[in-house]
């Protein structure tokens, strides 16, 4: 069994910065895409940013030039450096990852993160 563990929300004001972690553990033979997401209140579920395996990356437009995905591949942890913080980026936010070549994506239990004006 897989489980993803996010780490690293809080409480902010805007322009400032905070990183996420996600650490992955468990039956783990490889890794695919890793990723976050976030969920404000009464809205959709969005992506935020995704990295793969080579370390390719990609971002939702809100948060290009902010935010920053990494991976430590030895660690089987996705990052979300988040700088200049906004009151709109306020929102629980998900990691995922493609485990062991599974269709599903695994998921975490999510990290609170709010940013005040």
């Amino acid at each position: 069994q897989v489980q993803l563990a996010e780490s690293g929300g809080g409480l902010v004001q805007a322009g400032g910065s905070l990183r996420l972690s996600c650490a992955a553990s468990g039956s783990i033979l490889s890794i695919n895409a890793m990723g976050w997401y976030r969920q404000a209140p009464g809205k959709q579920r969005e992506l935020v940013a995704v990295i793969t395996s080579g370390g390719r990356t990609t971002y939702t437009d809100s948060v290009k030039g902010r935010f920053t995905i990494s991976r430590d591949n030895a660690k089987n942890t996705v990052y979300l450096r988040m700088n200049s913080l906004k009151p709109e980026d306020t929102a629980v936010y998900y990691c995922t990852a493609g485990i062991n070549g599974s269709a599903r994506l695994a998921w975490g239990q999510g990290t609170q993160v709010t940013v005040s004006s």
